[in-house]
């Protein structure tokens, strides 16, 4: 019986928009929607074309994986298609799987598996002769995009294999930590660069990337989740499969273990449940496969997922709440950041009132209105997002938000680079970019001027009090103490905080200046190389790529800002107010004196801990944060707690400071304060 033609027509919506969402998803790397909202729209469709099986078409979504390679990259056909998995919401839905699989067997499933599902980007890996040759996206499931040169760049992943099979396919997904994209999106944010939305968009970008280069400055990880093929080797169990791959050095993924049934495999959903914000990379869900190989091939697969395996998602972490209004934030380099205004919400352990949108783009992208009901997360736990609008809620007199034709602080018409997505302010003068620019000049991490909030430094530019970094030491009580707001002892209390930053490390104040690519610890190197801003001003680009972790890019940036009269000047005028500071050079044969060593501290000392740390990485030393073997030396003060005891098992050295003033001086020929 032939399908009514409104049941027709709406197959069809659901395959175009499930293709949609499946190109954003595993092409851009941009999804719209929630896993679970596109589960339901792909259940929607299976359930008519089971009803109408008139109506079932080879290309029908349901029928194969979604994606499509990238244009660009050499597509390669996989040997064993790359399938997905169906997924779970509920141990109600866990349960009714296990049964099925009874039911497909004949009789009790047998011991199951179970490991976390990483929120990354699957790949698969051939290795010949225990080499590396052919590192694969999944792609459509059945034609991948060949990265072999990004994957090489994956530390924890491994070029060869000892004594593995002559040929051997391992499935695994790269993601990026934690960590790793809270760094990275500092550093972008520090270049003036959009912040990537979440790890998983993040990795997508990196893995495609056509310079290597790149690739590994993004500092992807890998775990490896199944043994797709191996030559002369006789596939048993799943789990015995990880084991082997983890003994050849493969880094595996986390947390598997095997189970007698689904019960305990229930009591290991709840564990980790509850402990994924502890976790250092994003996992969205557990996911459960029959362990014995024989049993997963009688089971089979359908054309779009293996039915010997099943995802439980974990419930989303992102909560609702109103969109009150959307404002417009200018920063320092002049770009426009549109972002949320929200009623208050918990999310993850923290109250969140605002969250970024990014760009304007986005913002047609998302489809925010004043008024709307919005899905707030934090992408990677971090940076507060919308996720989706909940439409049914829209009023019905919201208006969609426009990006702006000028600047809302000074009122230039904005700019759009080609090659970019942010709007840009581009009058060098603007309030807000005076503003923003001294933010980021007075920060921690830079000059480290307390009591110089956004407001006051906003009200200070708007009054025409400070125009630039320079202008800052221009400030007198007597002008401060007849703003509003300011009295005579705030007023006295900042000049003399401006006073104390004039001995600021010169790496603090290159920093500062927010030379474009010119981070915290790029700011360090090129203090420890050249030593003082006359140093760096006569620098070509030639000297500045000699420098350990300075590239073209780089370098280029630092002579175009030496070298522009409005930078000149601002340095003469630093100069003229006493702000100057220098320090020893640093040959580069010679390498800082504790290049080399991983220390890490704990206790209280008799400085803040923040001084140590930026006085021993002047010196080259890497400060951790934990205690492994790859520690030097521990420094304890007052306090001490686990990682004494952990260095001890470790067969750490132990000091306090006078032993860490020793070993300076020892390394160094000097005392671990003494300039």
């Amino acid at each position: 019986m032939t399908a009514p033609g409104r049941v027709a027509r709406r197959v069809e919506e659901l395959r175009d928009e499930i293709r949609r969402h499946d190109r954003l998803y595993y092409v851009e790397a941009n999804p719209e929607i929630s896993d679970l909202e596109y589960d339901r729209l792909f259940s929607e469709l299976r359930e008519l074309e089971s009803e109408h099986p008139d109506l079932v078409s080879p290309t029908s979504p349901t029928q194969r994986v979604g994606g499509e390679p990238l244009t660009g990259l050499q597509p390669v056909t996989h040997q064993l298609p790359m399938l997905s998995l169906d997924n779970s919401y509920s141990k109600a839905e866990l349960r009714a799987w296990y049964e099925r699989m009874g039911r497909e067997l004949g009789g009790e499933p047998g011991e199951l598996a179970a490991e976390l599902k990483i929120d990354g980007v699957s790949i698969s890996l051939t290795y010949e002769n225990g080499r590396l040759a052919r590192a694969v996206t999944r792609g459509n499931g059945l034609v991948g995009d060949d990265v072999t040169a990004a994957a090489r760049t994956i530390r924890n992943l491994p070029l060869e294999v000892e004594n593995g099979p002559t040929l051997l396919e391992v499935r695994g997904e790269v993601h990026m930590p934690r960590s790793v994209f809270r760094d990275l999106n500092q550093l972008r944010s520090e270049r003036g660069e959009d912040q990537f939305a979440n790890p998983r968009n993040a990795t997508a970008g990196a893995i495609r990337l056509l310079d290597s280069k790149e690739t590994a400055r993004r500092r992807l990880s890998v775990w490896c989740y199944q043994v797709a093929r191996a030559e002369d080797w006789t596939l048993v169990s799943h789990v015995e499969n990880l084991e082997r791959l983890h003994a050849a050095g493969f880094p595996v993924s986390p947390g598997f273990s095997r189970f007698k049934g689904v019960r305990e495999v229930e009591a290991f959903i709840d564990h980790w449940q509850g402990r994924r914000s502890e976790l250092d990379f994003e996992t969205d869900g557990i996911v459960v496969k029959l362990d014995n190989i024989e049993r997963q091939r009688m089971v089979g697969a359908t054309a779009r997922a293996v039915r010997w395996a099943i995802a439980y998602k974990f419930p989303p972490e992102g909560v609702t709440t109103r969109l009150v209004d959307v404002i417009v934030q200018v920063g320092r380099t002049g770009v426009l950041t549109p972002v949320a205004v929200l009623e208050p919400v918990r999310v993850a352990g923290s109250t969140v009132s605002r969250a970024t949108l990014h760009n304007f783009d986005e913002v047609a992208r998302l489809d925010p209105r004043v008024g709307d009901v919005v899905r707030v997360a934090k992408g990677g736990d971090v940076i507060p997002k919308i996720e989706g609008i909940v439409l049914s809620e829209r009023p019905a007199d919201a208006a969609p938000i426009v990006a702006p034709g000028t600047c809302p602080s000074c009122g230039t018409p904005v700019v759009k680079d080609a090659d970019e997505a942010a709007l840009r302010c581009p009058n060098p003068e603007c309030p807000a970019v005076v503003a923003s620019r001294l933010r980021h000049f007075v920060s921690r991490g830079a000059m480290d001027i307390d009591g110089l909030g956004g407001k006051l430094l906003d009200q200070l530019a708007s009054d025409g009090l400070i125009t630039d970094a320079a202008s800052l030491w221009d400030l007198r009580v007597d002008d401060l103490r007849e703003l509003p707001g300011w009295g005579a002892t705030s007023a006295s209390n900042l000049v003399d905080e401006l006073e104390r930053a004039r001995t600021r490390p010169l790496h603090r104040l290159l920093f500062g200046l927010g030379i474009p690519h010119v981070g915290e610890r790029a700011a360090k190197v090129l203090a420890q190389r050249f030593g003082s801003l006359d140093g760096l001003v006569g620098a070509t680009t030639e000297e500045l790529e000699e420098v350990d972790g300075v590239g073209p890019v780089m370098a280029s940036a630092v002579v175009e800002w030496f070298a522009a009269p409005r930078n000149q000047d601002l340095l003469e005028r630093l100069r003229s107010r006493g702000i100057d500071p220098r320090q020893d050079v640093v040959e580069a044969d010679d390498g800082p004196p504790l290049d080399g060593l991983v220390i890490v501290i704990t206790g209280t000392l008799s400085r803040p801990r923040t001084e140590f740390r930026e006085r021993l990485e002047e010196m080259g030393a890497k400060v951790g944060s934990s205690v492994s073997r790859q520690t030097s030396v521990l420094v304890t003060g007052d306090g001490s707690g686990g990682k004494l005891a952990k260095a001890a098992a470790l067969g750490v050295p132990v000091v306090d400071e006078t032993g860490l003033d020793a070993l300076v001086l020892e390394r160094s020929g000097r005392r671990l304060w003494e300039q």
